[in-house]
């Protein structure tokens, strides 16, 4: 059983983008926003303006599901659960996954300092 659900619809897609919180890396952009669910929603593009043909852009979305599920434990660590839209950049192709993974954790280190800011300013 998956410990995540997909954003299917534009409207979710658009939600996310502007509504939630933008972090860049060499590889991806990601966009958070808080759900309030009890499990993480993921959703992927690969444009055709960044990647190009299908098969580039399929393999990249297979890379970034690959990678979320790999972290899935780390994500779990993170004190709210979170609708995540990932969009590939062209280097994403040029790595293994394990940079992919890399790339994904330092993000999610962020996101969890930025966790700890907001409930620390909560506290005062």
């Amino acid at each position: 059983m998956a410990k995540h659900s997909n954003i299917k619809t534009s409207a979710e897609f658009r939600r996310v983008y502007n509504l939630g919180k933008r972090y860049d890396s060499r590889l991806m952009t990601i966009f958070v926003l808080p759900n309030g669910s009890l499990n993480h929603k993921l959703g992927l593009t690969a444009s055709r303006k960044a990647i190009g043909n299908a098969v580039f852009r399929n393999r990249s979305k297979r890379i970034l599901r690959e990678m979320f599920r790999l972290s899935l434990i780390q994500t779990d660590n993170l004190q709210q659960k979170y609708d995540w839209v990932i969009n590939a950049k062209r280097k994403l192709l040029g790595v293994k996954t394990q940079d992919a993974i890399g790339d994904f954790l330092k993000i999610i280190a962020v996101i969890m300092r930025d966790e700890k800011a907001v409930s620390g300013e909560a506290g005062k």
